[in-house]
């Protein structure tokens, strides 16, 4: 049995798509389904039970999981709104939460893969390698994400289980439409689009760079779901991997892309918001030197490809079904 954290959500449950794909339904979900919509990116998808997240740790606790056989944990469960400021709350659902399975799976000796965050560079200023010299955090997600990278750094040396923790950079893709404003800007600029309106709005110059010319890294969701499924498969060294392609481009490339795969629009600037100075994103781009130095060769699929195709998947109803 393999158990997704968050499988409910946006890159868990693509992770749990893709095992469906290569016949694994023996598949356990945790997630918390409050949030309206979320509940939808489950109907295409097969899996053996889900449990809530409150409900899952305390079986963890009491170290009394049905008697079944786990083959690894995929822990994507997390609250990832960069605007929630509840420090407590947010070291309480990714930080306990984490360690808790974190401490369940060296016990244990199962693989654990989890999902860290590129937000733990910061502002990028020391450069985006996996180490200590590069972290940052500009908001309590970002903190709560750091903290736990270092609790698991104490323990990946000695620990005879697979531990990984990829850092991912700006995913976008299918089944994220439950985030709301947390969504990608690719949905954001659909929805928009679809909605009637002709007119993408990007932010103003900021911090030495121009009309929507900040830069992201932005990876597809289906690059990290292979990025997921290499390192379960494969002898890969614990530790934490950037989990990005590499190249970063401008939002004024994003949202060029997503008219040309729509088929109209226009793009048009705003102000950059006060209550987001300094504590903002305005480039991101992993170093993934570290990935491939440790045999993945998986590639990434082309930027304006990723975009085209996930427009189509929007239009064609935006989420997986059966069959």
């Amino acid at each position: 049995m393999i158990i997704v954290t968050g499988g409910a959500g946006f890159i868990g449950s693509n992770i749990v798509r893709e095992l469906n794909e290569r016949g694994r339904t023996d598949i356990f979900i945790v997630d918390d389904l409050k949030s309206g919509d979320k509940f939808k990116n489950l109907i295409g998808l097969r899996f053996i039970d889900y449990q809530h997240m409150d409900d899952f740790l305390d079986t963890f606790t009491e170290k009394n999981f049905f008697g079944l056989d786990i083959e690894a944990i995929f822990h994507e469960g997390a609250c990832s709104d960069t605007m929630e400021y509840d420090v407590n709350y947010m070291m309480r659902v990714n930080y306990e939460y984490s360690k808790a399975l974190l401490n369940f799976c060296i016990d244990k000796q199962v693989p654990l893969i989890y999902a860290s965050s590129a937000s733990t560079y910061g502002n990028g200023e020391n450069g985006f390698i996996e180490t200590e010299e590069c972290e940052n955090a500009l908001n309590p997600y970002a903190f709560s994400k750091l903290l736990f990278d270092r609790y698991v750094r104490q323990f990946i040396g000695d620990s005879r289980s697979k531990i990984i923790g990829l850092r991912y950079f700006n995913v976008f893709g299918p089944q994220e439409q439950h985030k709301g404003n947390m969504a990608s800007i690719f949905y954001q600029f659909y929805k928009r689009l679809k909605a009637g309106g002709r007119i993408v709005k990007l932010f103003k110059g900021t911090e030495g760079y121009g009309d929507g010319e900040q830069k992201r890294d932005f990876v597809y969701v289906k690059d990290v779901v292979k990025v997921n499924m290499w390192c379960l498969e494969n002898d890969v060294p614990n530790g934490i991997y950037n989990c990005g392609t590499g190249t970063a481009h401008t939002f004024n490339e994003a949202a060029r892309a997503l008219i040309d795969a729509f088929g109209a629009g226009r793009i048009e600037y705003k102000d950059f918001p006060d209550d987001l100075r300094g504590k903002y994103q305005s480039f991101t781009q992993a170093d993934t030197k570290k990935l491939l130095g440790a045999g993945y060769k998986g590639g990434f699929t082309p930027f304006t490809n990723a975009v085209r195709e996930y427009c189509k998947f929007l239009e064609s109803g935006g989420y997986y079904k059966l069959g």
